[in-house]
């Protein structure tokens, strides 16, 4: 019984957590604006850009709520069990039939999502996507969100047999070793969603070049991305390692930036690979990997959590479902405290290179062009953005720039 309560608090606190970040991205309406962005939004558009917010967190406290009472029930009423029941009972249909239940509740809150897509960011002006390519890729979505989580469960099953109590360090490093393959091989992972062109040549493409040989870095390819499919939005990032590496420049980014804004974006992108910031990252994602390898190890090694929820044994899907939807929820704020601040330092220092460059000012514009193109938030709460940011807010980042500048 002190189990069963244990895990139904814990899901119930990771609950009222996410309510509270919402809340305060809500109460950020309310914050003053920092002069350097106060030209970013005239005042019709800031009120849309404020009631584009309030629809999308009023959206998302439904999300929440329902996703909620489904894990709730779930739980309460030892439904994985039970649907476990109408499969083999060798220990990988068991492991399945769970990681099927699992996968199948997520689709409750597809009508949201779908609300969010299809009706908000439209109304907003924001949204491209189709009502087939949202099938679509909802259909991509839960295959590959199925064969992951499945994946994942068959080696907690072959590495805790095999390895026993060794299964902290085992698991930890497996783990490490998909995400280091994942995203090795993410540029191509990513065509499943989009396509991705070669940078036209002409003058930008020769100005990004000679930025890149300048610097004495090699990448496999500059792209262009086709998110104009989904959304008018804009981004560009790094990805891939090595040979693989690769910088991204989403269509929408090259539409509404001048060639110098462009430059400046992509100059801060280079910042983050001259300084080894995706390396630097895998190290906090290897103690975020070993500590879930230590709650799978405490998990498989409390017989009793499984008896509660009505498995006659060890049943490693759900073992999955706890570690990652109860157990470590738990500790990602705290852990999201780290790592955020260590990425709004790695931004930093990428927006300090661009400056370096002789971008500085470009990127300033570009930034607000970015803000205000996204509908971003001028004004959050400080404690969102030490709890939730990756990125420094606008505000922040152009102030730093100014002053590097002085």
């Amino acid at each position: 019984m002190i189990i069963r309560l244990a895990v139904i608090g814990a899901l119930t606190l990771v609950f009222l957590y996410e309510l509270f970040l919402n809340r305060l991205r809500l109460s950020s309406a309310k914050n003053p604006i920092p002069d350097c962005v106060a030209d970013v939004y005239d005042a019709e558009s800031y009120a849309r850009r404020q009631a584009y917010s309030a629809e999308k967190c009023r959206l998302n406290y439904g999300q929440l709520a329902v996703s909620f009472l489904a894990d709730l029930l779930l739980f309460l009423f030892n439904a994985y069990a039970a649907f476990a029941g109408l499969f083999a009972e060798d220990d990988w249909h068991q492991m399945f039939a769970v990681v099927l239940l699992n996968t199948l509740a997520s689709l409750i809150t597809l009508p949201f999502a779908y609300r969010d897509t299809m009706v908000i960011e439209e109304k907003y002006g924001f949204n491209r996507t189709t009502k087939k390519t949202f099938a679509v890729d909802t259909v991509k979505q839960f295959i590959l969100q199925l064969g992951l989580i499945t994946g994942i469960g068959s080696a907690l099953m072959g590495l805790h047999r095999q390895f026993g109590d060794w299964l902290i360090l085992v698991f930890a490093g497996v783990m490490m070793a998909f995400i280091l393959f994942f995203t090795f091989l993410y540029p191509f992972f990513s065509k499943i969603f989009n396509k991705f062109t070669p940078l036209p040549d002409g003058e930008l493409r020769e100005r990004l070049t000679a930025l890149l040989e300048k610097n004495g870095y090699k990448v496999r390819a500059i792209n262009v991305m086709d998110a104009s499919r989904r959304s008018s939005k804009s981004n560009a990032y790094f990805a891939g390692f090595g040979k693989m590496k690769t910088i991204v420049l989403y269509d929408t980014l090259l539409e509404k930036m001048t060639d110098d804004e462009i430059c400046a974006v992509f100059a801060h992108e280079l910042g983050h690979g001259l300084h080894k910031d995706t390396l630097r990252n895998q190290f906090l994602t290897f103690i975020q990997m070993l500590i879930i390898g230590l709650l799978a190890w405490l998990t498989l090694r409390t017989p009793a959590i499984f008896e509660v929820f009505g498995f006659d044994r060890i049943n490693y899907g759900f073992a999955l479902i706890l570690i990652m939807s109860v157990e470590f929820a738990l500790f990602m704020p705290l852990f999201g405290l780290v790592t955020n601040a260590f990425s709004r330092r790695a931004e930093y220092r990428a927006d300090a290179h661009a400056a370096k460059e002789g971008c500085g000012e470009a990127l300033i514009s570009g930034l607000k062009k970015l803000t205000r193109e996204n509908f971003s938030d001028v004004a959050p709460s400080p404690l969102l953005v030490a709890l939730t940011y990756s990125h420094p807010t606008t505000a922040q980042r152009i102030e730093a720039l100014r002053k590097n500048a002085e």
